[in-house]
């Protein structure tokens, strides 16, 4: 074991514990307390498996988890453990994955836009690989990190209809320029970067990006740059339902690498997945905190509350008959983003009998996060009601604490007893018994019912990947 994660930093569960189970609990625990809080509870069990699948389905790219897309400590240190290195965009971040023991060489510069004292820290730090796609990131470089390894990134954007303006990474038509200028100002330039991003992929996209990539890896190398590493960045989905799958889009990229940049010609391939490994790992607990009557006349209103800590739960009413009262609005209250896409149910299945309204969130006054989501089914909620955010891991850690001076929600980390087994048995420690060799084939999720099981075996070390 690499000694950054330990059974003290979880809670060890079961297999068939479910999320809910611990949700259910943890509630119990808070009892009828007026100053109820919201939290997280995360499945380190998930993460488990994305890793073993990632490592699979991509075996000659090494992840580098951006620390931007979730910086909680329980996920940092199961990467670091499992061998993954860390993408930092700033010198908070750089802080952090070293904080916990992270060795320098395991750190990826990885922000377009870098400030110069933090391209100093980096440099103080022995942080050598970053990023640059323009003249004045590559003169701030030369002056403040002369030991830099640079990877040139180069436009690499899915959408069609992208502003060039609105894009990192330089074309390719301005590729040579700048890595003359490198030259000029003795900057070493190791390789080729590009992100896709996760709007709207199409995994034909990663084909044309490492294919765009090959042609800037033959300038480099003509003007004598020794170029050897490619980063394919992230953009990969977190959850099942979208639109391109993530096998689909590792076997694009697959075939891609077999044919621009094959298997034994000395280039080593970085990838930087962020929503992929912890999107489905979080879910999010918050309650009722207020309700208001919004009148029927009035569906778009903005409803009144009396200030607090994040967003209401608003249900716009539809059109009342002479026979029924009207509706009422709920006003759920916390600080935190919401992502696209989650899942979102009271904790408390309703009652078959009792209707459900159209609703829709919204945030706190005077934030431009104030309107989350339209058009949700949610029954009639009560002051003190809980509702249950899914697929929370990607975005809502970093930025939560950031919100009106909001404090950052308590994380509850759990993992199951096999999964825990299986990241043993990953670094290559065989468990201790043959019933624990047998069952380290079971769903790894503390969270969720799996469909398919991981059969790890202690040849995937973190030597042989990282």
């Amino acid at each position: 074991m690499n000694g950054y994660l330990n059974e003290s930093n979880f809670m060890m569960v079961e297999e068939g514990f479910t999320t809910r189970d611990l949700l259910e609990n943890l509630l119990v625990e808070l009892g009828q307390a007026s100053d109820q809080q919201a939290f997280f509870v995360a499945d380190l069990g998930d993460i488990v498996k994305k890793h073993l699948h990632f490592l699979k389905a991509l075996p000659r790219a090494k992840p580098y988890f951006p620390v931007k897309c979730n910086s909680s400590e329980g996920v940092i240190r199961l990467l670091a453990e499992l061998g993954a290195g860390f993408a930092c965009t700033n010198k908070a971040e750089i802080a952090r994955v070293q904080s916990i023991g992270v060795p320098a060489d395991k750190i990826f510069y990885s922000s377009p836009c870098k400030q110069v004292a933090h391209i100093k820290y980096a440099a103080s730090r022995g942080v050598q690989l970053m990023t640059f796609d323009n003249e004045v990131e590559l003169s701030k470089v030369a002056r403040s990190h002369p030991h830099a390894r640079m990877l040139l990134g180069i436009a690499a954007d899915s959408s069609p209809s992208a502003h060039p303006s609105m894009m990192f990474g330089t074309t390719l038509k301005s590729c040579r320029h700048l890595l003359e200028t490198a030259k000029e100002q003795a900057v070493e330039v190791v390789g080729v970067s590009f992100h896709l991003g996760s709007r709207g992929l199409e995994p034909q996209a990663f084909a044309q990006s490492v294919a765009a990539a090959q042609l800037a890896f033959e300038m480099g190398t003509e003007l004598g740059y020794q170029m050897h590493l490619l980063d394919i960045g992230g953009g990969f989905p977190g959850t099942e339902d979208t639109r391109a799958r993530f096998e689909e889009i590792a076997a694009v990229i697959n075939s891609a690498l077999d044919l621009y940049f094959p298997d034994g010609c000395g280039v080593e391939i970085v990838a930087t997945p962020g929503r992929y490994y912890v999107t489905s790992a979080f879910t999010f607990a918050a309650s009722v905190a207020a309700r208001e009557e919004v009148p029927a006349e009035q569906p778009g209103s903005d409803g009144r509350w009396d200030g607090g800590t994040g967003p209401p739960v608003c249900p716009s009413p539809p059109e009342p008959s002479p026979c029924s009262p009207p509706e009422e609005e709920s006003l759920w209250r916390w600080g935190i983003l919401i992502p696209c896409g989650c899942s979102i149910s009271p904790l408390q299945k309703p009652c078959p009998d009792h209707p459900s309204h159209s609703s829709s969130l919204r945030g706190p006054p005077g934030h431009a996060e104030d309107h989350i989501a339209d058009g949700l089914e949610l029954p009639e909620l009560q002051v003190g009601d809980w509702l249950i955010f899914e697929d929370m891991g990607a975005y809502t850690i970093a930025t939560s604490s950031l919100l009106g001076g909001c404090p950052q929600p308590q994380i509850t980390y759990a993992m199951s007893r096999m999964a825990w087994k299986a990241v043993q048995l990953f670094q290559g420690k065989s468990p201790q018994t043959e019933d624990d060799r047998e069952n380290i084939c079971a769903p790894l999720s503390c969270g969720w019912e799996m469909a398919e099981t991981l059969c790890v075996t202690p040849v995937f070390t973190p030597a042989s990947i990282i």
